[in-house]
């Protein structure tokens, strides 16, 4: 651990993801507990291709199958070209012998030639299909999982898992090939080597052993130094990354940040460079021990193919092409050895994929149900509670309330109430944990849930900004509809966002994201007007609005509310959650919600009414700040202190909201 990594992370960094789990076993294990699981490691992504391609998949196992054929041929050939070679008589006479061996090698080198074409074809063809086909089976799966499984952190780990296990499909497939591809040219060799004489297989353990030892010992070094350091890795990443990150260039120039993390990625580096220098040490004496080991071994092969050539028990031929089998089989071992590690490695990703796409269809959201009366009259909770996974206390507690159609229905609150949690379920993304839900009299549990998210838009505070063009950022509200240019346009000039768009450098085709050709960047402002345009071109009869004028200037929330306003005119029902109680005075109804329970019903005039209720304590005390005529309409008190810019925006103020919550 480095100095740098001491002051700013307090220790060696380590991120809590869940590949990390993979390391300690794969360093645990041996080549020979790895090699053992490789027919089951190869099945698990032989099934995948099978499925996707069996032609491909088939072409690809018989080419690779034939190559391994066509080297025994290949020595065998070699073998009949030396036998004629070294032969008595003429020279002449002797070539004229070599000559069918001779072409008969090279048309099996043709054939072999070809067959690493149409493995590399087959391979092209089914490696990316594969590779999509399971990829995408992971994200459908993810994007239908019950919303309230993400809660359950054992649950998100194991997506988590899976996200990284879609990188292993095409490494892996490409691992099995090549390891199957250098257990064939092994095969091959010794099955020749054992039909010139049972001995040379014996030469081709004792010189291929070293080798595959040295093979065996480096790579496991170097993987056991890679997480070992890998902290550390990740450390200078998190340092680096920053240095060209746009929000943090002020600060590196103004505070003078940049020298610091520039000293500490000298400082870090250099921890790495010894590290470095370390495995190349250990590296060279490791191949010279096994070079040595092996070449001793070789000079005993030799002795003993010295002993069999004066004994008269094989003749120089076969001893030249056992040499020639010898070189090949030693590079097979040494490829077989390395790919084996990578194969098991990316094997426990792949396995990761395979249970969390499992997970996400046990998690599934349930496709059909009773459908949905349409249009929207009613939602009802009667008596409905709901616990997250692994809470101990429950987020909402017997709850129950109405929400009529064509109303401005506000949820207020202090932080942590369970407004948010309430409008999830209204929406359709919780089932309740007790108690009952209904649409239109239909039970939510019972109901066709697509049907219920189709009448719902929903509009947050964080509510996704999509590194797409303007015009995506709209229509993605209705990406299930071929684009709509006016009605696109119609709600950016509905949701005050015409002027944005028309001053963006290309329009409604510029994306609205940093770093890319047509790129530009949006203030918070900006995006909150652009996302209330995405949910009026949804033009569901439910919106959800979740604080929708944090970002905006006065003048603009203003704007904002009278627009919620007129859309519950127009028969949309609006969904309200605010913590400036100011935009509540025109609701047409609001619902107080204190630690999971409903501490009040009504409209602002009656749940004034109500001495020492809880509403009018919360909007007495953000009035406080205000000089406040009891409708909602104020001015800053002379001894107010609301934030500069927000002056105007009546109770509500980000200070207000502090004391509150």
């Amino acid at each position: 651990m480095t100095r740098s990594e001491r002051l700013m992370f307090g220790g060696a960094l380590r991120y809590d993801l869940s590949f990390t789990r993979h390391e300690q076993p794969l360093l645990r294990l041996s080549f020979w507990q790895m090699a053992r699981q490789f027919p089951a490691m190869a099945a698990l992504v032989g099934r995948a291709a099978w499925r996707e391609d069996r032609r491909a998949l088939l072409a690809l196992l018989g080419a690779e199958a034939g190559q391994g054929l066509t080297r025994a041929f290949v020595l065998v050939a070699t073998n009949r070209v030396l036998v004629a070679l070294f032969a008595g008589g003429p020279t002449v006479e002797r070539l004229r012998q070599a000559l069918p061996a001779l072409l008969a090698g090279c048309a099996v080198a043709a054939v072999a030639a070809l067959l690493s074409a149409v493995s590399v074809a087959a391979s092209g063809r089914l490696e990316p299909k594969v590779e999509r086909v399971c990829t995408a089976r992971f994200y459908r799966g993810a994007v239908r999982v019950e919303l309230a499984a993400l809660e359950d952190a054992d649950f998100h780990r194991t997506l988590d898992a899976g996200r990284f296990g879609t990188d292993s499909v095409r490494m892996m497939l490409r691992s099995s090939i090549t390891v199957v591809n250098a257990l064939i040219a092994l095969l091959a060799s010794a099955v020749v080597l054992a039909l010139l004489h049972p001995l040379l297989v014996l030469m081709l353990v004792l010189i291929a052993a070293p080798k595959g030892w040295g093979a065996v010992l480096s790579a496991r070094r170097q993987y056991a130094s890679r997480h070992a350091w890998i902290e550390h890795r990740r450390a200078i990443s998190v340092v680096t990354q920053k240095i060209t990150e746009h929000g943090c260039g002020p600060e590196l120039r103004v505070h003078g940040a940049g020298r610091m993390l520039t000293d500490a990625y000298d400082d870090m580096s250099m921890t790495m460079e010894k590290e470095q220098q370390r495995l190349a040490t250990a590296e060279a004496a490791t191949q010279t021990a096994a070079a040595a080991v092996s070449g001793l071994a070789t000079l005993a092969a030799y002795g003993v193919l010295w002993l069999l050539l004066t004994g008269g028990g094989m003749p120089l031929a076969v001893a030249g092409t056992a040499v020639i089998a010898v070189r090949s089989a030693g590079s097979g071992l040494t490829a077989l050895v390395l790919q084996v590690n990578r194969l098991y490695e990316e094997a426990m990703y792949l396995q990761d994929l395979q249970d969390a796409c499992e997970g996400a269809e046990r998690q599934a959201i349930p496709a059909g149900g009773t459908p949905v009366p349409r249009p929207l009259t009613e939602i009802r909770l009667a008596d409905v509670s709901f616990s997250y996974p692994g809470a101990s206390e429950p987020a909402l507690r017997g709850v129950s309330l109405t929400i009529p159609r064509g109303r401005v229905v506000a949820l207020v609150g202090a932080n942590g109430s369970g407004k948010t949690t309430l409008a999830k379920l209204v929406a359709g993304l919780y089932l309740p944990s007790a108690g009952r839900l209904t649409w239109n009299g239909v039970d939510l549990r019972e109901a066709d849930r697509d049907a219920i998210f189709d009448q719902v838009a929903v509009l947050g505070q964080d509510f996704p900004r999509w590194p797409m063009t303007a015009r995506a950022n709209v229509h993605i509200g209705r990406s299930d509809q071929r684009p709509d240019q006016e009605r696109i346009e119609r709600a950016a000039a509905e949701a005050g966002a015409a002027d944005l768009v028309e001053g963006l450098p290309h329009g409604w085709d510029s994306l609205v994201v940093k770093g890319f050709e047509r790129g530009t960047d949006l203030s918070g402002g900006q995006w909150q007007r652009l996302g209330s345009a995405r949910a009026r071109y949804r033009g569901a009869p439910l919106l959800i609005v979740d604080e929708p004028t944090a970002a905006l200037d006065p003048q603009a929330e203003v704007a904002a509310f009278r627009s919620l306003r007129s859309l519950a005119d127009d028969g949309t029902t609006v969904l309200l959650i605010t913590h400036r109680l100011a935009a509540t005075a025109t609701a047409d109804l609001i619902y107080v919600l204190d630690r999971g329970r409903l501490a009040g019903a009504g409209t602002h005039r009656e749940l004034m009414s109500v001495p020492g209720g809880l509403y009018r304590a919360m909007y007495e005390l953000q009035a406080a700040q205000y000089a406040v005529d009891g409708t909602g309409n104020g001015v800053p008190r002379a001894n107010g202190v609301p934030r500069p810019g927000n002056a105007g925006t009546g109770p509500g103020d980000s200070h207000v909201d502090r004391v509150q919550g």
